[in-house]
């Protein structure tokens, strides 16, 4: 009755049931327990661009080897000032095809931030004080294959462009078959009297493995479904792609005999190219997040054991990517050549070490998921999984069909959803987790503030200005890797004078005390300029000092070009030493 009265109170009083139950809605329908196609991801982001134009931009970084676009959605807040001018984060899905999760990740990104711009105000400081780049999908025709074309849980993991995988001079002319025309590439099996396999007596859904010691099973495993096209004797040795674009990429790339799927030199995959074009156009980007599948993992660190990362940089790295594995039950934090495998060429090797940005990849979905427990990842338990919570619509059911080489043959097993993805009910708790990781990540990204100034005068009738910049956030504004290949700019401190004012000297001191020893760099031609080679570490503090002749104010501005630009004017009067007056963390270059 209880239940009843407040049906009809909520229908009497017009409540709109689906906003009732959201705390703050969007301006654009979306559901995560789905999988988005190439078509379906456009229309979406177009819809919220349109939706949020004040917020989103849309644009095309170029084209793919079939020729879609390759979306690239910015995300700012213009009344702080224009994307180029705040410390950003890039965050991409998709580069492996198959792995269509992380498109959803990407898109939940976009859509949870935009409805809560205004509503929710850790996330509406974080947009005010950041930009973002999203590209849901660096992979679409290897997507688009995965939708529209038979294949496993697998593939297509690269893209279409045409590939001599067997090196007799022809490309893509023996892939699977989908002899039952189930969508699916499964497995096929035949009647062999001396066959190590047997249906399971309790499940035929299976075939088991007999004992070397028992009869034989009366069936063997002829392997992936399909047929030999090009009658060189092997089935499916050379179908659509065959390469890997996240082994395209320039840092420590290496030939196809020693990484499988880097092709012919760095960047020739046009999506590869566009994307870090891009990257190193923007060199306010400081974190990079890269959304894959399987195995619940957040990796950092080198993809090779003989690239050897700074100590304090991959302190850091642990330390972010142990806070992702408590943010994400059972996700586990790796190094990635040590705990996963050796990679050559991939893309967030390429953003750290090109171009000093903190990178993380994060292996979406852990079948330790299925039932809340590490322990329960077998092949029973996963059979329960898909039986009683997946209701066995996974499996392919074996079918008979005729082989043009091995006649009468059984064809099934499971779909090509059957694992690598999340199930689609599953998937909302998966994107929320791993996009909330990532706000964490953007918002440790480095950001210079002022801390204490002082103005007191000194000898010689000169001004002595003592001033604090801080990074209050883990990330420094120069990794330790960029700073040993000097890769970008040094921060830089001004002080410009007026009315016949110049700076003296200028350095940097250990603390505020007027007799402390100022460290002029070498090559102090221009005292009004310090260079900071080393940027401000992680949570850390520079002092600088100026000495300045004149009596008209100053104007300090600290420029960092990944911990972004502040501005203060200075009264050249005495004052003890004090916080700065806030200010906006970016200049407004509009």
């Amino acid at each position: 009755m209880k239940q009843l009265l407040m049906t009809l109170l909520v229908l009497g009083l017009g409540i709109d049931i689906a906003r009732a139950q959201t705390p703050h809605p969007s301006k654009v329908d979306m559901t995560f327990n789905h999988w988005y196609d190439y078509d379906e991801m456009t229309g979406s982001l177009q819809d919220l661009t349109h939706a949020y134009p004040n917020l989103l931009t849309m644009e095309s970084l170029g084209k793919s080897v079939a020729g879609r676009d390759i979306w690239l959605l910015t995300l700012n807040v213009p009344e702080t000032g224009p994307p180029e001018s705040k410390t950003a984060m890039y965050i991409e899905g998709n580069i492996h095809g198959n792995e269509l999760q992380a498109t959803e990740t990407v898109l939940y990104t976009i859509w949870y931030m935009t409805k809560s711009y205004g509503k929710i105000d850790r996330i509406t400081k974080l947009m005010d004080e950041r930009s973002f780049y999203f590209v849901p999908s660096s992979n679409p025709d290897g997507r688009s294959y995965w939708f529209e074309e038979a294949s496993t849980p697998h593939s297509l993991r690269g893209g279409i462009r045409p590939t001599d995988n067997d090196h007799d001079g022809l490309y893509d002319e023996d892939g699977p078959d989908d002899l039952d025309g189930d969508g699916n590439i499964t497995s096929m099996w035949t009647r062999d009297p001396l066959g190590r396999y047997k249906r399971d007596e309790d499940d035929p859904r299976f075939f088991v493995r007999v004992d070397s010691d028992d009869d034989p099973g009366g069936w063997s495993r002829l392997g992936q479904e399909g047929i030999d096209n090009d009658g060189d004797g092997d089935v499916n040795e050379d179908g659509i792609g065959g390469y890997d674009p996240n082994r395209n990429f320039p840092s420590d790339w290496q030939p196809e005999h020693i990484q499988y799927g880097a092709t012919d030199y760095p960047l020739s995959l046009p999506e590869c190219k566009v994307t870090a074009e891009f990257i190193m156009a923007h060199p306010n980007i400081a974190g990079v997040q890269s959304y894959h599948n399987s195995g619940g993992m957040v990796l950092y660190g080198p993809g090779a054991s003989y690239q050897n990362y700074p100590g304090n940089d991959m302190r850091i790295m642990e330390r972010m990517a142990q806070k992702g594995s408590d943010m994400i039950p059972f996700y586990d934090a790796l190094l990635s050549w040590r705990d996963l495998y050796s990679t050559h060429g991939d893309e967030t090797s390429f953003t750290y070490e090109q171009e000093g940005i903190m990178s993380f990849v994060n292996e979406l979905w852990s079948d330790k998921k299925m039932f809340a427990d590490e322990e329960r990842t077998g092949t029973e338990d996963t059979r329960m999984f898909r039986d009683m919570l997946q209701f066995e619509d996974v499996y392919a059911p074996y079918t008979e069909v005729d082989h043009p080489t091995y006649g009468k043959v059984l064809v099934g097993g499971t779909t090509k959803d059957a694992s690598r993805v999340a199930p689609p009910w599953a998937q909302e708790e998966d994107c929320h987790r791993n996009f909330a990781f990532t706000m964490y990540h953007a918002d440790e990204m480095p950001m210079v503030e002022w801390g204490l100034l002082q103005v007191r005068q000194g000898p010689a009738n000169l001004w002595e200005i003592t001033v604090e910049v801080k990074n209050p956030k883990v990330i420094p504004t120069i990794l330790g890797w960029a700073r040993q290949h000097r890769i970008g700019l040094p921060d830089e401190l001004h002080c410009e004078t007026t009315n016949g004012g110049r700076v003296v000297a200028s350095g940097t001191v250990r603390d505020m005390q007027p007799w402390t020893k100022i460290s002029i760099p070498e090559d102090d031609h221009h005292p009004e300029r310090i260079r900071n080679e080393r940027g401000i570490g992680s949570e850390g503090r520079v002092l600088y000092r100026f000495l300045v002749e004149g009596d008209a104010p100053v104007t300090l501005q600290y420029e960092s070009t990944k911990g972004g630009t502040i501005e203060q004017v200075v009264p050249l009067e005495a004052t003890p030493p004090h916080e700065a007056a806030p200010g906006p963390h970016e200049r407004d270059e509009t």
